[in-house]
């Protein structure tokens, strides 16, 4: 026996077979996954299904695109419907987080629905990608880490309206919302940059559908505008209403850019010819990326794109952006938060870029409902943005790093 001589042997031996664990512990984190799961919760029912539909199908059109995957790695989207109900969201949230192991959440139109199911991606440590829902509080006090909003802040569609009223010279404006964050959101935006008085400001039931009260009391005011924030089965009802009640002889009717988009345009009709609102998107808008997002769109769904589905298309561009970034390493959540702050991917509405609360910064612009060289009814484009570059009204109180 040599124990003088073993013992270096064995502490070799040892220190190799420590050395193995360690390499087989620290494996999975340096490897790119398999796949990519994401988990697209929507509102696919109901009278307000259209937006959800249209955030899905440019998700779905983008990833089809891309040949079935994001980043490079084959990808698996499982699509479920909140059916207008925050609880619904958050039980379809909590099964795609825990259950289904999901890389990331996107989906959601309303912000009182995701504000009830976000919390189950946050304490997950789950990426959020917003492709419309982006509520003031989460770009301002409550801003977090894992949250990003691919559309544009709650309140931006509405600073731009009001912007538009006040170089417009209108000297009184009579506002109208549904009760619920984005709602007051809305007319606060609108608010902000109107220089006019306030005739009246009426927040009504979220989904409701009959406006006889309300235009009774637009009619006795005679407001020189009116500036309705109200989405999907909301809108098409109320503007097919306030025309037939004949209100759009004396009141010019203002909306944010959705709220006269091709979801609201088809069902409407001619109603909505010279109807003027203001987007951060147009079908119009010249450059590469929308060209081919709004041809392939048609070509796919036999239909025009409309702001909703632009959103869902960049939602889906910007995930397969961060990615890419990070060589399918999703592990590793802070190179994926990097990659998502980077946005390297070529947006539909040109140039695009994150404030630090992960809010946009972009352009928004005045747009009009005529008809293109087929006679059909768009939404166009015109002149000079009405703002450029534009971020949002909380970036100031967000302390996120």
């Amino acid at each position: 026996m040599f124990p003088s001589a073993s013992l270096p042997v064995r502490a070799r031996a040892l220190a190799c077979l420590l050395a193995a664990a360690l390499a087989l512990v620290a494996a999975p984190m340096a490897q790119a996954a398999d796949k990519i799961k994401v988990g697209l919760v929507s509102t696919l029912s109901g009278p307000s299904a259209g937006l959800g539909v249209d955030i899905r199908d440019g998700f779905m059109l983008a990833l089809k695109l891309s040949g079935g995957k994001l980043g490079g790695l084959p990808a698996e989207v499982l699509i479920g419907d909140d059916q207008f109900k925050p609880d619904v969201a958050r039980q379809l949230f909590e099964k795609n987080i825990k259950r289904d192991k999901v890389d990331f959440m996107t989906g959601v139109v309303f912000s009182n629905i995701m504000l009830a199911a976000v919390p189950e991606a946050f304490s997950s440590r789950t990426f959020y990608i917003s492709p419309n829902a982006a509520p003031s509080p989460l770009a301002g006090k409550d801003c977090n880490p894992w949250f990003f909003a691919v559309s544009w802040p709650n309140d931006a569609y509405h600073e731009a309206a009001g912007q538009h009223a006040t170089r417009k010279g209108y000297k009184n404006a009579y506002l109208l919302a549904p009760n619920y964050q984005a709602g007051k959101d809305s007319l606060a935006g609108f608010k902000r940059h109107f220089k006019g008085s306030i005739t009246a400001e009426v927040y009504t039931k979220l989904g409701q559908l009959d406006y006889a009260a309300e235009l009774a009391e637009i009619r006795a005011a005679k407001p020189e505008v009116l500036y309705v924030f109200l989405p999907g089965g909301m809108g098409i009802n109320f503007i097919k209403q306030f025309v037939a009640a004949g209100l759009s002889r004396d009141t010019t009717l203002l909306v944010p850019g959705f709220g006269s988009d091709q979801d609201i345009i088809r069902p409407v009709g001619d109603s909505m010819l010279g109807l003027f609102d203001a987007a951060h998107w147009a079908l119009d808008l010249d450059n590469a990326a929308n060209r081919r997002f709004v041809a392939e769109f048609e070509k796919e769904y036999k239909r025009l794109p409309s702001v909703f589905a632009s959103q869902g298309y960049d939602a889906a561009l910007l995930i397969d952006a961060a990615v890419r970034d990070v060589k399918g390493k999703v592990e590793d959540k802070d190179a994926v938060r990097k990659a998502l702050r980077a946005a390297r991917f070529a947006s539909v509405r040109g140039e695009f870029k994150f404030n630090t609360n992960h809010y946009p910064i972009q352009n928004y612009y005045l747009r009009v409902v005529g008809k293109d060289n087929q006679g059909r009814l768009v939404n166009k484009s015109l002149g000079e943005p009405i703002f450029r570059q534009h971020g949002d009204a909380y970036v100031q109180d967000c302390k996120m790093p």
